[in-house]
């Protein structure tokens, strides 16, 4: 059952340029709810969110909210006053006496966002800009919260913090989301734009692959059963219509509307389930098994005076075919590890040899090489022509941009008038129409959509060289790397075989003491006095509240663990559907429902384990 409503649109239409974003719309956030809002690039998305929080008004139809119901904003881009302080930013929309209410806010959301509030606005970089403006929609606690791209630019310690966060938010949240992980989450309902039409799911982006998938299952077999009628339509209309009998002309004409309305629909529906089908690339020539090797480095950089250290005697070695997953906080030195790779920058000590037949294809997260005056086309070809090779094929630029979600029309427009997913995209395309043997890509996922990252996942599924990602999209990092690199902080760097769910299972584990009798208690019994020098250390940092927290979560998540475990071995029977089928889809639910309790524990423990050795660090 909803609670309360506290904002509707019904019957709206927006137009942009005389042309309608979308039209006969309705929409309503009730009290509570958690909302992911999704659909195509230029569906409507951030209109829905202008609209709601004011920006612009509807063309058509009627907007209502409850007396007093507040709003805030966090948008793509947002203006600031290079001058101002970080403080004074997040205060800058709360005056008079609410500022005293919400000062201990600033102190407690600033510090988990690292943020320095005594600084100016201009001396931030974007990922602390993105930061700064999470913190003024935050602190100022509206009764609808809307955020467009919440994680851009963000690693994964502020990812965690903040969906800690927005789990126990008492306001209603409205969120635009690339972040697959993090969309799961967060939300309990689902806003879906399809093709000018909204479409409610009362549960979260968790389900929303399979109930998209139902939907368009559904459609398809309207569209199958239309067609069928339309054909015995055609039918009788080949016969001829006998004599000018009126109720035959009208027949008639009500089978040509038929056929024209239902080939406009068949297209709509190709046009939204169409899949990109990409050539996997291969066929890279080495004989050499190891193409980058890391001896004894040490590298170090000076931050306000103190020496900061990114790699301290660390040894690797990068192999023909590796797919490594780079994570990390922001500054921890991710991309100093990529540019020592390049030979961009050079060690402090200790020795990197690289294959010499090796080639780099390099994403770079600032995009330099992209110049504001040149069109798309001259970017992609700057010699000239129609044609780009890709991949020993030859294909018209405008069709090979089309691959991905560029319309012709834009091809000579300027770099300029793109927006950063539109950027990234770009340079994509240009990167992987001839991918050298070794792609290094610096935060790709950026900026981008979901219908482009699933495209981009496929190419890098196909992609057989050696791949090094740089990523906080835990999703994105688990469909394409088989390696983590975590940059721990002062120059440790933890290795992980898997993905991120790995890395993360692997961190819960190092925590984890489990003792199974009183030979292994002996055993482990020096494992047992760090794993207290430890704890007694956190003690020291932490609340008693967060101290006690933490160390209950691994009990929890080994309780967790075996009922999952119970669940799915009853559920492996063959004979429990047949012999009662309520109990197996009870127990299906509760199975799903640990499975989220689980990630829950795993994800807040990783984030006051963060925590302490953070503050320990410091």
């Amino acid at each position: 059952m909803y609670s309360k409503l506290i904002f509707s649109i019904k019957d709206a239409m927006v137009r942009f340029k005389e042309i309608p974003v979308f039209q006969n719309l309705s929409l309503n956030i009730h009290q509570g709810r958690r909302i992911a809002l999704i659909g195509k690039n230029g569906a409507g998305k951030s209109t829905i969110m202008n609209v709601i929080s004011g920006i612009i008004s509807l063309d058509e139809g009627v907007k209502w909210e409850e007396p007093g119901t507040t709003v805030g904003y966090l948008g793509q881009e947002f203006q600031y006053n290079e001058i101002e302080t970080v403080f004074e930013y997040i205060f800058s929309n709360i005056s008079g006496e609410e500022r005293e209410l919400h000062q201990y806010k600033v102190d407690i959301i600033a510090d988990a966002l690292d943020l320095e509030v005594k600084k100016n606005m201009g001396m931030l970089s974007g990922g602390q800009l993105r930061r700064a403006g999470i913190a003024r929609a935050l602190v100022e606690e509206p009764d609808i919260l809307l955020l467009d791209e919440p994680t851009n630019h963000l690693d994964l310690n502020v990812i965690n913090w903040l969906e800690q966060y927005l789990n126990h938010y008492r306001g209603s949240l409205l969120c635009i989301s690339h972040d697959k992980k993090f969309l799961e989450n967060i939300t309990n309902q689902v806003f879906w734009l399809d093709r000018g039409k909204l479409k409610v799911s009362p549960r979260g982006f968790k389900f929303f692959d399979d109930w998209s998938a139902m939907l368009l299952d559904q459609e398809a077999r309207e569209l199958k059963r239309r067609k069928q009628i339309v054909a015995e339509e055609v039918v009788w209309a080949s016969r001829g219509v006998k004599a000018r009998v009126k109720r035959n002309i009208n027949r008639l004409n009500k089978v040509k509307e038929m056929r024209e309305k239902l080939k406009a629909d068949e297209s709509s529906y190709r046009q939204a389930t169409k899949k990109f089908t990409i050539e996997p690339i291969k066929d890279f020539d080495s004989n050499s098994k190891v193409i980058a090797e890391f001896y004894n480095v040490h590298k170090a950089f000076k931050e306000n005076g103190k020496p900061l250290r990114i790699l301290n005697g660390f040894n690797f070695r990068i192999k023909r075919g590796d797919r490594i997953g780079i994570i990390g906080r922001n500054g921890s030195g991710k991309t100093t590890f990529l540019k020592l790779i390049l030979k961009e920058m050079k060690v402090d000590r200790g020795s990197i040899k690289i294959h010499r037949n090796m080639e780099f294809s390099y994403f770079d997260q600032n995009r330099i090489d992209l110049k504001p005056i040149d069109t798309l086309k001259h970017f992609m070809i700057p010699n000239g022509g129609d044609y780009i090779d890709v991949r020993g094929k030859m294909r018209h630029i405008y069709g090979y941009l089309k691959d991905f979600m560029f319309d012709p029309s834009v091809s000579l427009e300027s770099v300029s008038t793109l927006s950063g997913g539109q950027k990234n995209r770009l340079k994509l395309a240009k990167i992987l129409a001839n991918p050298k043997s070794c792609l290094i890509l610096d935060e790709p996922t950026n900026d981008l959509d979901m219908e482009t990252l699933d495209m981009i996942e496929e190419i890098l599924i196909g992609y057989e060289g050696t791949l090094l990602l740089v990523s906080h999209d835990r999703d994105f990092l688990d469909q394409t790397v088989t390696k983590i690199l975590s940059f721990e902080g002062d120059g440790n760097i933890e290795e992980c075989v898997g993905g991120y769910s790995d890395y993360l299972s692997q961190k819960m584990s190092k925590n984890r003491v489990v003792y199974k009798n009183k030979e292994e208690r002996s055993l482990n019994f020096e494992l047992k006095d760090k794993t207290e020098e430890i704890e007694r250390k956190s003690r020291k940092k932490l609340t008693y509240k967060l101290e006690f927290e933490l160390k209950n979560l691994p009990t929890k998540i080994q309780a967790k663990e075996k009922e999952i475990s119970s669940f799915t071995k009853k559920l492996s029977d063959p004979n429990f559907y047949k012999n009662d089928t309520d109990a197996f889809i009870a127990m299906t639910k509760e199975l799903e429902n640990a499975k989220a309790d689980l990630e829950n524990y795993e994800t807040r423990w990783l984030e006051l384990e963060s925590k302490r050795v953070l503050e320990e660090y410091n």
